[in-house]
């Protein structure tokens, strides 16, 4: 078996949430037979054991380098948006997941819109605004506001009226200096998983509906309101329509390993949401339930993984 580092926390608002998938990731490997070394990104940035005591980047690089390969669980911004990636490249370590470029491009929610654009999938109508720009919005009909790059719905809101905008700009501009206002769709919450492998081959996850009473923001996310339904149902024609869009956004930003792909599944067919290259990864998060439903373990998928990262050429 292999030497396996995983990295928990990170710098932004999702700390918390990449601290219970990387714990959940490593005691899943470790129940594998690999040997995992644990590693926490504290919320000022030092570089933890696993006990939490702060050893430096300088020392963690060489931590990683001493391992076989890594997995990188950090949500969010400097984790998920390439940011390991690069370090790891840098460092000569194999790693599971996308690489910087994918990992850059899908944590951005405006460029995602750009690329599934030029490859023709369809996206909400939206306006890229700024703190500058962002006075100069006129409201005129219902939209979702929501920072560029933040993930787990932080700072997303819902504006049915014109004054409900500047605390949802405001909300959205505290957590980046870019917010993306978006025509709100209506349809269907659809996720689909992407799994690709290291002989270059993808496999998509059966697909899972989120039905909620109103928006799947913070708090449904997280409060057990929202009803995820697995399999989600769906005719022939549109489970092939969602996954044709999930593996065509998938290859466009040259994602790989596994990436949660998020659509709207309107009367004119699917509507990208976003995309996520490093998903909440407990036993209980949607796409190890998702792979878990096609009749891989959480388990065995992590297992998976990392062979597949440590057989890339």
């Amino acid at each position: 078996m292999s030497r396996v580092a995983v990295i928990g926390g990170g710098q932004n608002c999702e700390h918390e949430v990449s601290l219970a998938s990387a714990a959940s990731v490593a005691d899943a490997l470790a129940s594998c037979g690999h040997e995992v070394v644990r590693l926490t990104i504290s919320p000022d940035g030092a570089w933890c054991d696993a006990d939490r005591r702060p050893i430096g980047l300088a020392a963690a690089v060489e931590v990683l380098r001493g391992c076989d390969v890594v997995v990188p669980v950090v949500h969010g911004p400097r984790g998920e948006d390439g940011t390991l990636a690069a370090l790891c490249d840098l460092a000569g370590v194999r790693y599971v997941g996308s690489g910087l470029r994918a990992g850059a491009l899908a944590m951005d929610k405006w460029t995602t819109k750009l690329v599934a654009g030029a490859v023709g999938i369809a996206t909400a109508p939206g306006v890229l605004l700024t703190p500058a720009s962002a006075p100069t919005y006129a409201w005129s009909h219902p939209v979702v506001v929501k920072p560029v790059a933040a993930g787990s719905s932080h700072g997303v809101s819902l504006v049915r009226t014109p004054e409900e905008l500047p605390t949802a700009l405001a909300a959205a501009l505290a957590l980046d200096d870019r917010v993306l206002v978006e025509d709100l769709v209506v349809g269907r919450e659809v996720d689909v998983a992407v799994l690709g492998r290291a002989d270059g081959s993808r496999t998509c996850s059966p697909a899972l509906e989120i039905v909620v009473d109103g928006l799947f923001d913070l708090e449904t996310k997280y409060d057990g309101s929202a009803d995820f339904r697995l399999p989600a149902a769906l005719d022939e024609v549109e489970r092939k329509a969602l996954e044709e869009a999930a593996l065509a956004t998938y290859d466009a930003l040259g994602c790989a390993g596994v990436a949660r792909v998020d659509f709207f599944l309107t009367a004119a067919g699917p509507v990208l949401n976003e995309v996520n290259t490093m998903p909440g990864f407990t036993a209980a998060s949607q796409v190890p339930r998702m792979f878990a439903a096609a009749g891989l373990p959480y388990a065995e998928l992590l297992d998976l993984l990392v062979r597949d990262a440590l057989a890339a050429p």
